[in-house]
């Protein structure tokens, strides 16, 4: 019998992580699993409340065990020492997110706009940027198909730059995560 007591979802850069907790309250058995895949495990704990540190790639996570009422618990996930809330929100100032579909295939494209990395699928890749008169223009490939990344400046200082996305001349869409 499973006691997954949380479940929560983690939009990085490699991809969007899925986070299960479980947390036996009478055992105070606690396991964590990443993607499906058991990351960590304690059977006995005879402490019900407390924090779990675990990492996701680079980011430091810990999932917050508090005692709300008798034996009723929530649980909280903190990323980077933040509420997963505000993480997410902090990211997607950060970051620009894209979702398409090319011959059957579904492909996630995300910008890092502090170092202006580029992923596709969560792989990090090489890409070349050139200054144009508008902005800048980063070129990359996807499974064979021309990707542009256009940086355009707005105007207006505190809207900064947009960045859109092109792949075979078509404009996708900024993605909601």
């Amino acid at each position: 019998m499973s006691d997954v007591v949380g479940t929560w979802q983690v939009a990085l850069s490699d991809g969007i992580h899925k986070v299960e907790f479980e947390h036996g309250t009478t055992s105070g058995k606690r396991v964590i699993r990443i993607d499906g895949k058991e990351t960590l495990r304690r059977d006995w704990l005879f402490k019900l409340v407390g924090k779990e540190p675990f990492k996701i790639g680079k980011h430091q996570c810990t999932i917050n065990i508090d005692a709300i009422s008798g034996f009723a618990y929530e649980y909280t996930l903190d990323v980077d020492g933040k509420p997963l809330e505000k993480f997410s929100e902090n990211r997607s100032k950060i970051s620009r997110t894209w979702t398409l579909s090319l011959d059957g295939v579904d492909y996630r494209v995300v910008l890092e706009k502090d170092t202006l990395d580029v992923w596709v699928n969560g792989q990090r890749i090489e890409a070349n940027a050139e200054f144009t008169e508008d902005g800048t223009e980063t070129a990359f490939d996807i499974a064979g198909h021309a990707a542009i990344l256009k940086a355009v400046s707005t105007g207006y200082r505190r809207q900064g730059i947009n960045h859109v996305l092109f792949v075979d001349g078509n404009e996708i869409p900024i993605a909601k995560e």
